[in-house]
């Protein structure tokens, strides 16, 4: 789809066409769970968030204005309502370590390279789980959902400066734990 056609459907969509708006949940709609996943730990608290998300934009959809894309205003919507849910609940859990970094590439054949990279991506995705908030929101968005430093800053509603520094910081958090774990 082009971004003249998501143009249209966000139009469309802000005028109360409903059909509309569910081809744009279709368009955006998995890569904001995976990306709530990761944020809250749980696929069904994920969902849940997914749904209060979906639920906001189509309220607030007549006030976009367009100045930022649709998919970025759509996940700053979902990153606010994931970090409603985790203050609400006051706890923390671990992300689920299946599908967080499954594009890794085993680059050596057989059962004893498959376990490596398994373990690895468990400890990376950890590490992940182990960062704070604000941390973590920014690594996902930029080092897993692909965002451009911009596109993050603006669903976390940051300057790109103040971005850039949190994932620096995230990254820095991830690397630390993994020394301390490799010196063990």
């Amino acid at each position: 789809m082009t971004a003249a056609d998501e143009r249209t459907l966000v139009v469309r969509a802000a005028g109360g066409d409903g059909a509309a708006f569910e081809q744009l949940i279709e368009l955006h709609g998995r890569r904001t769970y995976r990306m709530l996943v990761r944020i809250v730990g749980d696929p069904s608290d994920a969902e849940d968030v997914l749904q209060e998300t979906f639920l906001k934009a189509w309220r607030a959809l007549p006030r976009f204005r367009g100045q930022a894309q649709f998919s970025t205003w759509l996940y700053r919507i979902a990153v606010n309502e994931a970090n409603r849910r985790l203050a609400r609940e006051r706890r923390h859990r671990s992300l689920p370590l299946e599908d967080t970094l499954a594009e890794v590439p085993d680059l050596e054949p057989g059962p004893p390279a498959h376990a490596e990279s398994v373990e690895l991506q468990e400890l990376v995705a950890w590490c992940i789980s182990e960062l704070p908030a604000q941390y973590r929101e920014a690594v996902v968005l930029r080092d897993i959902e692909g965002l451009t430093n911009e596109e993050a800053a603006e669903a976390l509603g940051l300057t790109v400066r103040n971005f850039k520094s949190r994932l620096h910081r995230g990254r820095m958090g991830i690397r630390r734990m993994l020394e301390q774990h490799q010196a063990r």
